[in-house]
């Protein structure tokens, strides 16, 4: 039997924390309830989390800092962002620096479970599609290592966030196909984002200034003028389409 699922929630709003513990432990998963940023830290450092539940706005560090902290570590865990901040900065903010979803207060209890739920099926799916998966991709001077998660570009190791490297992943295994910033932000990120599309093109500035050699004439991940961003299959990117 497969271990139960661990979920970090760090809310400070007590009645919406036991709430979530109650639902979610009805689920069947583990969860830690941390009141504060300071003691999430700790926690989120100490443990291999499966999920995290943040709010924004908390005693001590800060769910964006908390949520870069998450990001930084080898192993990837799905987050949800929760907070009674509703502007469009403080959404944006927290789907760039790694978050995979973002649900402004009030909600709905068992709408975040659901939300949850989704999350560890697509991330054991996901885990599931790098084992059958495992070899590595190699496409004009990138080798990209999918259980190691790791790419270097022409033998040298390029430095990728989680994110970063599930959408260089996501577009080398699907060469010459052209995806809409919406379409990358349901395969990639897991949600319809609606309205949280230049998430995706930040997300790509990035991944150019990384493996381009010029990230202004890119060769590699090629913008198809009113469709959306493809990964080329070979170096020549001399057939772009024109705007």
């Amino acid at each position: 039997m497969d271990p139960k699922k661990r979920i970090l929630i760090v809310e400070d709003d007590i009645p919406i924390a036991e709430l979530l513990c109650l639902h979610l432990g009805d689920e069947g998963y583990t969860v830690e309830h941390a009141a504060d940023g300071t003691v999430g830290l700790r926690l989120l450092e100490a443990g291999n989390w499966d999920a995290l539940v943040l709010d924004l706005m908390l005693p001590g560090v800060d769910g964006l800092e908390l949520c870069k902290r998450a990001r930084a570590m080898a192993r990837y865990t799905p987050i949800i962002i929760t907070s009674a901040r509703s502007s469009e900065i403080h959404r944006i903010l927290g789907l760039e620096l790694g978050a995979d979803d973002y649900l402004a207060k009030p909600f709905s209890i068992l709408e975040l479970v659901a939300r949850v739920k989704a999350l560890l099926r697509r991330t054991d799916a996901m885990a599931r599609n790098l084992r059958i998966d495992a070899g590595n991709l190699d496409l004009h001077g990138l080798s990209i290592d999918p259980l190691s998660r790791e790419a270097r570009l022409d033998g040298q190791a390029i430095e990728l966030t989680p994110r970063e490297f599930d959408l260089l992943y996501f577009f080398a295994r699907h060469p010459d196909k052209v995806f809409s910033r919406m379409d990358l932000l349901n395969q990639v990120w897991g949600y319809m984002h609606d309205g949280y599309e230049h998430t995706v093109n930040t997300h790509i500035h990035r991944l150019r200034n990384k493996v381009e050699t010029d990230p202004a004439d890119p060769q590699r991940i090629l913008t198809v003028w009113g469709r959306g961003y493809k990964f080329a299959s070979t170096s020549d990117a001399h057939d772009r389409e024109a705007p």
